[in-house]
C-alpha cells in the first residue's frame, strides 16, 4: 500500500511522476505530477484510498481524483504528448516529453521528484529517483498516476464520441478485440499510432 515513507526520506519539495497511455494503439501519452504540501492534513478517505490507479473501479477512481483536485496543500501538474509525438520520437521519449511538461506546470518546482519505473528523464536543477512499482509504494506516485489515469480517459471517451465504433470509451485504445474488429472494417483514424506495430501492418 502506498505511504509517505520514501518522501519523507528526501529533503525540499518532494514531487511523484507517473504516467499513462504507453500500450494503446490509439491516443496521446498524459503523464502527471503530483506534490503534497502536507501530507499529515490528508483524510482518512484519500490515505487509504489513494493507490496504484489501475487496481480502483472507474468510480472509485474518478472520487479520489476530484477530491485530490479539492486539496488546498496539493499540487498537480498534467503533460501530454500526441500520437505525431509518439510516431516522430518513439513511446519512450514521448513518455519522458510528457513527463517534462507535467513537471512544468506545477506551480512551484520540486526539490526531488520520485518517478515510476527504471528508465526516466533527468530534471536540471532537481534530484530524480527511479522507482519501479512506484505507484504501489509511494502515494505521491500513486496520486500522480490517478491524476494522470483518469485526465487520459477522460480524452479518450471525447475521441470516442467522434469515432465511437472503437470502443475507446471503455477501452481507452487498447488493442482489444472490438478495437480489432473496428479497425479491419473501418481502418485507422488520425489518433492511431503508426508506428505502432499492429496499426503499422493496417497502413502497409
Amino acid at each position: 500500500m502506498p505511504t509517505f515513507q520514501i518522501e519523507s526520506t528526501c529533503q525540499g519539495l518532494v514531487g511523484g511522476v507517473d504516467e499513462v497511455g504507453r500500450g494503446p494503439w490509439a491516443g496521446p501519452v498524459v503523464a502527471a505530477a503530483a506534490v503534497f504540501l502536507d501530507p499529515a492534513s490528508l483524510s482518512p478517505f484519500l490515505v487509504e484510498g489513494i493507490q496504484d490507479s489501475k487496481k480502483l473501479p472507474k468510480a472509485k477512481r474518478e472520487a479520489i481524483f476530484e477530491s485530490l483536485l479539492a486539496l488546498k496543500d496539493f499540487h498537480y501538474g498534467i503533460g501530454s504528448a500526441s500520437v505525431e509525438e509518439i510516431d516522430q520520437l518513439n513511446i519512450l521519449k514521448a513518455t519522458f516529453l510528457a513527463m517534462e511538461r507535467a513537471v512544468k506546470t506545477l506551480p512551484q518546482t520540486p526539490t526531488t521528484l520520485l518517478i515510476d519505473g527504471k528508465h526516466i528523464p533527468s530534471f536540471e536543477g532537481i534530484q530524480t529517483h527511479p522507482l519501479i512499482g512506484g505507484d504501489g509504494i509511494s502515494l505521491s506516485i500513486a496520486a500522480a498516476s490517478i491524476i494522470a489515469k483518469v485526465t487520459r480517459d477522460k480524452m479518450m471517451e471525447a475521441l470516442a464520441k467522434t469515432y465511437p465504433v472503437y470502443g475507446w470509451e471503455t477501452n481507452a485504445g487498447y488493442g482489444t478485440a472490438q478495437h480489432q474488429t473496428a479497425l479491419k472494417i473501418h481502418g485507422i483514424t488520425p489518433h492511431h499510432r503508426r508506428s505502432f506495430a499492429p496499426i503499422r501492418a493496417l497502413v502497409a
